[in-house]
């Protein structure tokens, strides 16, 4: 399973990517906002900073909702460089965007996927990646995970290329529990991908391991 980090944060994509683990990078305009990130200029350029420092799949997302649109300023992203993957939402005119993306040499990432039907739609369309956002399920009280399962098995029975992205991750066993279900990609913040690390009998086993030191 690879492993993105949701971030338009470049330290915490240094960090990430010094760490070993990172297979590429998520974004969306949210993020960007928070990073203080505005104006079509700046956005393309902090685009170009995250491919500079990571070897991997960059998701851009577009801001369009109609075709045209959509098409237009995908184009713009993808130029940007060869790691650039555009994020699509799953709407109507998104799906026809997908299409022509997939008809046209563009990789896509298909965001804002909360069904199995939405998922079927987007790897039909030939999206590179399908995103179900599995945090904001669990939050209306359905099984984000388990939805996860769901994709992977059609996928798995239809013969779909499309990866299983994993978002909306909130905490460390959210990426464990995906892994085990069959996502082919976890996006999730820093502090997930650490969590990952931690362990209570670590700490007690090294804390343990450097007091006997001290006595050699």
């Amino acid at each position: 399973m690879k492993f993105f980090i949701d971030t338009a944060n470049l330290d915490q994509i240094r960090e990430a990517h010094d760490l070993g683990v990172l297979d590429g990078v998520t974004t969306n305009p949210s993020l960007m906002a928070k990073e203080g990130i505005k104006g079509e200029a700046a956005i393309l350029k902090h685009y170009a900073d995250i491919c500079e420092i990571v070897d991997g799949d960059v998701s851009a997302e577009v801001f369009s909702t109609d075709f045209k649109s959509i098409v237009e300023e995908g184009k713009k992203l993808a130029a940007i460089h060869p790691n650039i993957v555009v994020k699509v939402p799953m709407i109507k005119e998104g799906v026809k965007a997908i299409k022509w993306f997939s008809e046209n040499g563009i990789r896509t990432n298909c965001t804002l996927v909360f069904s199995a039907g939405q998922a079927i739609l987007a790897a039909k369309a030939g999206a590179a990646y399908v995103s179900p956002f599995i945090g904001r399920i669990d939050d209306s009280n359905w099984d984000g995970v388990e939805l996860i399962a769901q994709i992977a098995q059609i996928y798995s029975l239809q013969g779909f290329k499309t990866e299983i992205l994993a978002a909306s991750i909130r905490s460390a066993l959210h990426i464990v529990k995906c892994a085990e279900v069959g996502a082919d990609v976890c996006t999730c913040p820093l502090d997930s991908i650490l969590g990952l690390l931690k362990h209570p009998l670590t700490d007690i086993g090294l804390a343990k391991f450097l007091e006997d030191a001290k006595k050699m």
